[in-house]
């Protein structure tokens, strides 16, 4: 039997390089592998969670928008199980059952619920509090052993992987430990160089945007902080320009890019001129595949996900409820 993975996203939309390069490939990759039973799902209930950031009225939007970028990029229906949250509701059941044995302290010090209070004083609620369970309750609803995540991550997974050991101590062995895989790729910056790429800082690069609007943002990133002047050597290792160059750039323009930067041979303009070049070769059969979906297509190919999903989600609540004396 394969090894079962699952991994979820929130549907922010069109995605962004930095989606792409920290989870979206790695995605691709196990599906690929032949080696993983994969469940990739678009987890609009945890959207809900920060309703201001999201936006409700562009939710459904939002979801066609995420499940075309990750075709496009090479998500395969026949290979894997694409599915949005809400679809299967077994999940809202089980995260029921597991806040049972979720002590709420531990929720509230989650450092991820600290900041998003910090962000978002005004909409502290509840399922923002219980978001980590709810979480558990996406992996743990069909049982995956593995879980693509970022390091941002790792402290629900790991309260997750605490709620398996409290339920399956409680209740009986259950549920496996899911196991963190984490993507290879460093964590791309956005185009301020200061914070990690994200819609919500303003700073990203669509994967699905024209060549032109490319170019203009690539032209806006901000490179070698420390290269005050257009004959300083600069410092490739600290650049993210250089960083992306090492994967939308072929092996030579990489080199050529390290070795003229340290020189100072080659200007910041130029080197950010190269990369949106790259960038857009890279990208143009990407953006040429998704034009071909349409939306009815991309809904068949999540309303089919939900449908193998749900055998999974209903044995293992049964098994749950019988276990909690529930059925």
């Amino acid at each position: 039997m394969k090894t079962r993975v699952f991994s979820g996203a929130r549907p922010t939309g069109r995605q962004h390089i930095g989606n792409y390069l920290g989870a979206i490939q790695n995605y691709v990759a196990l599906q690929n592998s032949g080696e993983f039973d994969c469940l990739y799902c678009i987890v609009d209930y945890h959207a809900l969670t920060t309703m201001e950031e999201v936006g409700v009225s562009h939710l459904r939007g939002n979801i066609i928008d995420m499940a075309a970028d990750w075709l496009a990029a090479g998500l395969d229906p026949n290979k894997a199980t694409i599915f949005v949250q809400s679809h299967v509701p077994q999940v809202t059941e089980l995260m029921l059952c597991l806040s049972m044995v979720t002590p709420i302290g531990q929720l509230m010090r989650s450092p991820s619920f600290k900041e998003k209070v910090k962000h978002h004083p005004d909409n502290v609620n509840y399922g923002l509090l219980g978001y980590p369970v709810l979480m558990a309750a996406d992996i743990l609803l069909y049982k995956a052993e593995v879980v693509p995540v970022g390091e941002d991550q790792l402290a629900h997974l790991e309260l997750a992987r605490e709620i398996v050991r409290r339920f399956n101590y409680h209740f009986g062995p259950t549920f496996p430990e899911p196991q963190p895989r984490l993507t290879s790729f460093p964590r791309v910056m956005g185009i301020d160089g200061k914070y990690k790429m994200s819609k919500s800082l303003d700073n990203y690069i669509e994967l699905a945007a024209d060549e032109p609007t490319t170019r203009e943002l690539v032209g806006q990133m901000v490179t070698d902080p420390t290269r005050r002047l257009r004959t300083d050597p600069g410092h490739p290792e600290i650049c993210n320009v250089y960083t992306l160059h090492r994967f939308f750039s072929p092996p030579a323009r990489v080199a050529a890019v390290e070795q003229g930067c340290r020189s100072a041979a080659l200007g910041c303009v130029e080197c950010k001129a190269m990369l949106a070049d790259d960038m857009n070769a890279q990208l143009a059969e990407f953006r040429a595949r998704r034009a071909t979906f349409s939306e009815d297509y991309i809904r068949d190919v999540l309303n089919e996900g939900a449908k193998k999903a749900a055998p999974l989600a209903e044995a293992t609540l049964l098994e749950v409820k019988g276990k909690m004396g529930l059925a």
